[in-house]
Formats: structure tokens, sequence, C-alpha cells
């Protein structure tokens, strides 16, 4: 039975509660696609000895993997907005996960860039997808926390793959069967592993999304009070925007210069946090999982919380405008201190100041997503969020370079975690300028 043929008693129905399991879902991707994504930064010891990277050679295996990332986002962003959700994240989802599996096999340099090349189109499908789907599942008061819930997934991600990925890569196989130890030839993979293994148990999550993913108004465990609920916002009138009139609105490029901004720091935590442990520290593979975990654990309570401070505000009768912005703000301040990270010689103490940066970046960044359903119609979220994806890519493809140019030079992160500090003030005086009010554009299907 479908909602639409639910009894009509729903004013004394309590409504379900399957949007929240939709969301679950998608924190899995989010997390699974973190830990493929940072499997490089962890591994990036072994991977530099084997394939013989400077840093700036490090670096350009990145500059590539975001390239690549750059232009999926734009082009996932339209493909969902024609195939919808379900097919697109499966799509996604196997495009990227047999990408990473194949990283494994890989016996040069330019093979590992092109297996990145590849991860990195089908993991530009993941926000595009997890967004659009929020869209169709939840009404704008809930968006900012459902986003806020599933970008945790981020960090989830990147919390297991220190703890997981050195594991694997450390550890011989061998099998016992009864008859005393088995060592496989070819089991034994090292960081090659890694890649198999997580990619291998990856896909399962691809079945469980195909056999749960419909729209509210499809799904038999949606009752009549849920959908109502999730319809509640005034209908967008809107059935198509074309993708090159976007490009001439001020709404994308609120959301599409925010992420240029301010993407380009995650992308810093994600592929050298372990390296800046390493370089002042002296951790290795072995030993800078628990600072690398701590920084992620932080930012995830960053994540959820910046996603409830904006929605409850809005709850509560406050303006989207207002709440969004003071959101956006308190974040903003919030990732100042980053400026002392560099100069502590306290391990613990780097890792509060660069934990509470990274928290203060997924709280401003769950609520940037939460924009472009704000100012513009549901048609139009997904590929809004691809341009955006897009434009946040090319500026991590900038910082990438960056980095790896600064460390050949002074070997330290000083000046990067300068840039790192004001970055956000930045993306949220352009943010102000370009919609002072963040009024909703409804002339835009005219």
């Amino acid at each position: 039975m479908t909602p639409a043929s639910a009894p009509p008693s729903s004013g004394a129905q309590k409504p379900s509660h399957y949007r929240w399991t939709i969301c679950g879902l998608l924190l899995a991707a989010i997390a699974i696609n973190y830990v493929h994504r940072q499997m490089i930064g962890v591994l990036k010891g072994p991977l530099s000895a084997e394939m013989g990277w400077t840093e700036e050679g490090y670096a350009d295996v990145v500059f590539w993997f975001q390239a690549a990332y750059a232009l999926g986002f734009l082009a996932w962003g339209r493909i969902l907005d024609k195939i919808g959700a379900r097919i697109g994240y499966t799509l996604a989802f196997s495009v990227w996960t047999l990408a990473h599996m194949f990283t494994g096999a890989v016996t040069s340099g330019l093979q590992f860039t092109l297996a990145r090349v590849a991860l990195g189109i089908g993991e530009s499908g993941s926000f595009p997808s997890s967004l659009k789907a929020v869209t169709e599942w939840f009404p704008q008061r809930e968006r900012a926390l459902a986003t806020g819930i599933f970008n945790a997934g981020s960090n989830i991600g990147a919390i297991i793959a220190p703890l997981i990925v050195p594991m694997i890569a450390l550890s011989a196989v061998s099998l016992n069967f009864g008859f005393g130890p088995l060592n496989l030839p070819g089991l034994d993979w090292g960081w090659r592993g890694a890649f198999y293994v997580t990619g291998a148990l990856s896909l399962i999550w691809a079945v469980v999304w195909w056999m749960m993913y419909r729209r509210p108004t499809e799904h038999a465990k949606v009752n009549a009070a849920e959908l109502a609920l999730i319809q509640s916002d005034p209908a967008d009138h809107v059935d198509k925007v074309p993708w090159f009139k976007l490009l001439f609105v001020k709404e994308t490029w609120v959301f599409a210069l925010g992420k240029f901004f301010i993407d380009p720091i995650w992308w810093l935590w994600l592929f050298w946090l372990p390296d800046f442990f390493q370089k002042n520290y002296g951790l290795d593979l072995k030993s800078f999982g628990p600072p690398v975990i701590a920084v992620y654990l932080l930012s995830d309570v960053g994540s959820v919380a910046g996603g409830w401070l904006s929605s409850t505000l809005i709850k509560r009768g406050i303006s989207v405008n207002v709440a969004r912005k003071v959101t956006l703000l308190i974040c903003a301040l919030c990732v100042l201190p980053v400026l002392l990270a560099q100069g502590t010689s306290n391990l613990w103490v780097a890792v509060l100041i660069i934990g509470v940066a990274a928290a203060a970046h997924q709280a401003f960044s769950a609520n940037l997503y939460t924009l472009p359903s704000d100012l513009l119609p549901r048609s139009a979220v997904a590929s809004v969020i691809g341009i955006g994806g897009m434009a946040g890519a090319v500026g991590g493809m900038f910082m990438s370079k960056f980095v790896g140019y600064i460390l050949d030079k002074t070997h330290n992160y000083s000046i990067i975690f300068m840039i790192a500090a004001f970055t956000y003030l930045v993306a949220f005086a352009v943010i102000h300028l370009l919609s002072p009010k963040l009024k909703r554009n409804t002339s835009i299907g005219q």
C-alpha cells in the first residue's frame, strides 16, 4: 500500500519516521566514501616510498583526483536531476567502489593516478545524490539537521580509516584449517589488501540502497502523516530549470563560492593531517591513528550541532536568513585558533585546536549545503550542488598544489594554517554580500 492509499485519518495519526532511515543510509554511504577517499592520506608513507613521490608528487595525485571530482560533480548534478537518487546513487557508488578496488592492483604511479581519477568521478556523485534525497524526503525546517547527520558520515569514515587501514596493511593473511597455518601466496598484500578488503565489503551498501530507496510518495513504509510533513513546504510550481540558466543566477554562486573557499580546507585535513602529525610529532602509520580519530570525533559533533542549531532556531520562529547566518558566523569564528596549531609543542593541544576547526567546518558545511534548497526550486537542487561541488574541488586543486609547494620549500604548515584560519570569514562575507536576505528565487523558472 502506498502512502496515497493510506487511511484518511492523518489528523490523529502520528507520522512514521522512515525519512530518518533514509538519512541513516546516506550517512553510511558518506562514511564509506570517506574511508575510500582518506586511504591515500593514511597510507601516504608506504605509498610515497613505493611510488617514489615527493611532497609535490603526492600533491599531483591529489590534484588529479580533485580535477576528476570537479568535472564529475558538475555532470552528476544534472544526471541526478534526470534519473533520480535511487538509480543515480547506485551508479555513482558502484563506479567509485570498483575504482577503489582496482587501486590495489596498480603497479606504477601513473596507474595509481588513473585509478584515483576514476575514484573521483564516482565519488563526486555522492553529495549530489545525498542532497537530492534529503530534498525529496525532508521539509525545509529539517534539512539542515538531516544534512548535518549524513554529513557526519565523512567524519565516521575518517575515523574508521586510520583504525582499520593500518591493521590490514600491516597484517599478513594466514589461514588455519586444522592442519597447521596455511600462508597463501598473494594474500599478504600489505597496502593493496586495504583497498581490496574495504572495497569488497562496501558493495553491500549498493544492494541495500537499491532495495530500500523510493520516493516518499511511492514508499509503503511512509504513512499519510509523514508524507504530509515531508510535503508541508509551499509548492515550487517549477518543473524544470535549464542547467545553463543556473550559471547566471546569484543564488547558484552563493553556494558555489562558499564551496570554493571552504572545501580546500577540508581537503587539507583529509589528505595532509597524518603528514602534519608525522612531521611535527614523529608519529607514523602505527601511531597517528588516535590523534586523527580525535580530530574527526570532534568534527562529528560539529556536523550534527551545526545542523541542529540552525534547524532549532527556525523551529523557534527565527527567519531562515538569520538562523543560517548566525550559525555560519559562529562556525567561522571557531576556526580562527587554528593559527596556533603549528606553533604548539603539545600534540593533544594541536589535536584540540584542529579538531575544533574541523568541527566548525562541518557545521558550516551542513548549513551551506541547505542553501540551494532554501534559495532555488527542488528541481534545480542537484544541478546547483553539482556546480558548487565543482567549484569546491577546483579550490581544492589549487590548495593541493599550494600545500605541496609550500611544504617542499618551508617544511612546515604555518602559512597553510594561516590561510585556513581566515577562509571561513571570507566565505561568510561573500555569502552575505550575494544574498543579504537569503530570499528564494521564485522567477527562475519563468
